[in-house]
């Protein structure tokens, strides 16, 4: 079946969504929302039977939608109709929220409903239910749709506004998202922080500049006066509320991009915050639990993305670990994503960002190097959510990885100009042989979790659901931790590096990688800083990628059956 992905961008739901598609054998091509007629062109060369849009916040033109059916992924409930679906329920605490497929026509919302699937509303921010539970409930319901085009008996059923639980709501703007912090209570200012989280964020008004606020935790033990920013941790800011205090994760000056909090407020509030007080545990960004013989550690940064500093900690933590008795170390990496590498926004906004690029490069490769030289303990990568470009290379630093179900992989760095680093050269064809290494890396497509497993990226794929994932995991470590053949697997691993660096030596890859990254970086021409900034200030592209158009994947592995329900 011929299907157009039409969307505004070619986020983490798209490239879910392109993949399940080319898992059911569907011939699949991508079109960005880069105007009208793009989009009347695209519909026509490619001459789809369905068109699916996973994420659009453009019209379709009605010469489209008259004529090929286009199923828009709505993240609300049936009946709930607006922009800010998902924005308005965080905000007003609702406890279950959902997904449906609607079939477009002439009015926002309103076609007819080919399904819906409803989840429970964690307490959690939006970016991170849309990575999560929107997502698979859409993953789930494009799988429905599929089977139904096959089904003539099928019909879709029409909305009816009186019976359905959803309502029309209008866009939410910063009005209502406004927070005042002498008289809102914490809980207040979470849930508004949260419907924000990672757009539009809060604007507000500090030290005469317009800024927005994004991402939040609460804080349980210090306090002071409301409004008031009491204390600083790893780039977050704490800040008093009318009952207790939070900390505010990013920020963004108007017209600027994203950084962490107080790389953006402390300049503005410098002369206002004369005891601000520095403390290194409340946003623990990385933390490690142990649990008998097996340490998980943590590291859950904004965006995925690890500047320099954040490496070294992640380094310092790591190597404490190597010390310790655990037989197990397993990198679990953040709720919302394990890892993406490079810090973009840290970099775009440094004075030298090529030597920023530089140093942030080269802190990565000191972690990779660690986790490759490992050899006390077995290393386990789970990733519990997508991994990119550096992140998604680092993970192959460990002994084993585990990826949990519909987790997108992106093992690439084209796209950003790169070469790429993170010994990605020894660690990727070591895993998967090179003519799929140099086809990941050049054709630069996503990579779903069941892909993942069939090319030898990952040994293990566990449920998609969260709290299975979990329990699959610490069985399965614990399984390592407990065997009997232990050391004889430490052994094997130390003899194979040992052979590895024989035939080439790890500083070698490292050194042949930076030598191309190092060009790229200090070339003020290279294509890198051109798509960095693109990326950084969310510039949409002109036209859709090449690579994007007209894939075309067989089906020869293993695949879960189209209903499996991914919630609990």
């Amino acid at each position: 079946m011929r299907v157009l992905l039409l969307c505004s961008a070619f986020n983490g739901l798209s490239q879910r969504i392109h993949r399940e598609l080319a898992l059911l054998d569907c011939e699949v091509s991508v079109q960005l929302a880069t105007g009208e007629a793009a989009m009347e062109r695209a519909v026509a060369d490619f001459l789809p039977r369905l068109i699916i849009c996973p994420y659009l916040v453009h019209r379709i033109p009605a010469s489209i939608w008259r004529k090929t059916p286009c199923l828009v992924v709505h993240p609300g409930i049936e009946g709930d109709r607006g922009p800010s679906s998902l924005d308005w329920a965080i905000d007003s605490n609702c406890t279950e929220w959902g997904v449906t497929l609607l079939q477009a026509n002439g009015e926002m919302d309103a076609g007819d409903i080919w399904g819906s699937v409803s989840f429970p509303l964690r307490a959690a921010g939006k970016a991170g239910h849309y990575r999560r539970e929107v997502t698979a409930a859409a993953a789930l319901l494009v799988k429905r749709a599929i089977a139904s085009m096959q089904d003539p008996a099928f019909r879709p059923r029409p909305l009816l506004p009186e019976k359905a639980p959803g309502r029309l709501l209008p866009p939410m703007t910063q009005a209502d998202r406004a927070i005042d912090w002498r008289r809102d209570a914490t809980d207040t200012v979470i849930a508004k922080l949260r419907a924000a989280d990672s757009a539009p964020g809060v604007c507000e008004e500090i030290a005469g500049k317009t800024v927005f606020l994004y991402g939040v935790r609460r804080e349980t033990a210090l306090s002071g006066d409301a409004g008031a920013f009491i204390a600083s941790s790893n780039g977050a800011l704490c800040r008093a509320t009318a009952d207790g205090a939070v900390w505010l994760l990013q920020a963004r000056r108007k017209g600027g991009i994203k950084l962490p909090a107080a790389r953006v407020l402390v300049p503005l509030l410098d002369k206002a915050l004369p005891e601000l007080e520095q403390i290194a545990e409340p946003v623990r960004d990385i933390r490690v639990e142990r649990r008998g013989d097996v340490a998980y550690l943590y590291f859950e940064f904004p965006g995925g993305a690890m500047d320099s500093l954040q490496c070294l900690r992640l380094l310092r933590h790591y190597r404490e670990l190597q010390a310790s008795d655990a037989k197990v170390l397993v990198l679990m990496g953040g709720e919302d994503f394990w890892s993406n590498g490079l810090h973009l926004h840290v970099i775009e906004a440094a004075a030298n960002p090529a030597q920023e690029s530089w140093e942030n490069i080269c802190a990565i490769d000191d972690l990779v190097e660690a986790i490759v030289n490992t050899p006390r303990q077995i290393t386990v990568a789970a990733l519990r959510a997508n991994a990119g470009a550096g992140g998604a290379m680092m993970a192959l630093a460990c002994d084993h990885v585990v990826v949990r179900e519909g987790v997108v992989l992106s093992p690439h760095y084209r796209t950003m100009g790169l070469y790429g680093s993170e010994y990605w050269t020894y660690l990727l064809p070591r895993r998967v042989g090179q003519k799929v290494a140099a086809s990941l890396t050049e054709k630069c497509l996503p990579l779903l979790a069941a892909e993942a497993l069939q090319t030898g990226y990952a040994d293990e794929v566990f449920d998609e659901d969260w709290h299975i994932f979990g329990r699959e995991l610490e069985q399965f470590c614990e399984e390592i931790a407990r065997s009997r053949r232990f050391e004889r697997h430490l052994k094997a691993k130390r003899d194979l590096r040992a052979a590895d660096e024989k035939r080439k030596p790890l500083q070698q890859y490292r050194d042949e990688e930076l030598e191309k990254m190092r060009a790229t970086f200090f070339d003020a021409e290279s294509e890198y800083h051109r798509a960095r900034r693109h990326f950084v200030y969310k510039i949409p592209a002109k036209e859709t990628p090449a690579h994007l158009r007209r894939q075309r994947r067989k089906v020869r592995f293993w695949q879960r059956p189209v209903f499996s329900q991914p919630f609990s």
